[in-house]
């Protein structure tokens, strides 16, 4: 989830960096950020400035740029033109270790290592901080412990990864990111393929993880009642460019949901939150129920069967 492999190589013939940024900070920005597969253009110009300290949401059609989006944004991809840069500095002049150890990304459907345990698969997550020669630490263990013990699956240690429900693995992979111990975590459609309760109790961990940890987090969803509900800011793409940021009520609006997705709705506050919901015009109705009370359904006479 959060150590990608092409990172994790990096880090392996990086420098040590300094840890423990200050997490008031951790400013992720694009300038004038191009990037494509092959001669195809994905994200075209883009700037865009994510504040710190916050929980971030991008949302946006199917192909619009999110995810290849979030890898320019942790140095998966290198940019065809522009810069990242992160609290001011070039990610791309920055020691690979120093950048492992202050983000980490969960791709969409993570690959398991095969027959790996909960706890195994959790201690991946301190390959930042070791070294060569250097044995495995008590703050190692102790940074694995409360991963475990944040994201509830503790009592799972030992279970493989690979026959947890949908929703453990999940929460396997985020305590993986937890004892990385960066200061950012970026999701990349962490709720993809788990039912509603499991999509709530990600993005449930994910909220905690920023109150109570004060981590930064930026996640790619589809769901934007979810994304109005869970972040302090959005980013809206269309077609790689940005369409629209800043806070959901300021950003999600009738006219921007109809321009971005073609779709025409209404926008209501949320029941619960009070956060914005999206509520899509029905293409075809029902007929209407009457009014009143009904009458009661007189029984068909049997059919007479004639000889």
């Amino acid at each position: 989830m959060t150590l990608d492999v092409t990172t994790a190589a990096e880090a392996a013939t990086g420098s040590p960096g300094a840890a423990g940024a200050d997490r008031s900070t951790n400013r992720l920005a694009a300038h004038g950020l191009g990037l494509r597969y092959g001669n195809r253009t994905v994200v075209d110009g883009l700037d865009l400035e994510l504040p710190g300290n916050a929980v971030t949401a991008i949302v946006g059609p199917n192909a619009c740029g999110k995810s290849t989006l979030l890898r320019g944004l942790v140095r998966l991809l290198d940019p065809a033109a522009g810069t990242v840069t992160l609290d001011g500095s070039d990610i791309h002049r920055m020691p690979a270790r120093s950048l492992a150890k202050r983000m980490g990304l969960l791709p969409q459907q993570p690959v398991t290592p095969e027959a790996v345990t909960v706890e195994a698969l959790v201690r991946l997550g301190r390959f930042p901080h070791q070294r060569m020669l250097t044995p495995w630490s008590k703050a190692d263990q102790a940074a694995v412990e409360d991963a475990l013990t944040r994201t509830g699956m503790a009592e799972l240690r030992d279970q493989h990864v690979d026959r947890l429900s949908g929703g453990q693995r999940q929460r396997a992979w985020i305590a993986l990111a937890l004892a990385q111990d960066t200061d950012l975590l970026l999701l990349d459609e962490p709720t993809t393929f788990l039912d509603l309760r499991h999509q709530l109790d990600v993005l449930d961990l994910v909220s905690d993880l920023h109150a109570q940890a004060g981590r930064t987090v930026v996640m790619v969803l589809h769901d934007l009642g979810q994304a109005a509900r869970y972040a302090d800011h959005l980013v809206v793409l269309k077609d790689g460019r940005l369409a629209a940021s800043g806070a959901p009520a300021d950003v999600l609006t009738a006219e921007l949901v109809e321009s971005v997705f073609q779709v025409a709705c209404q926008v209501v506050p949320d029941p619960e939150t009070g956060t914005p919901l999206v509520v899509p015009r029905a293409r075809s109705r029902r007929a209407a129920a009457p009014a009143g009370p009904t009458a009661p359904t007189v029984p068909a006479a049997p059919a007479v069967l004639e000889r």
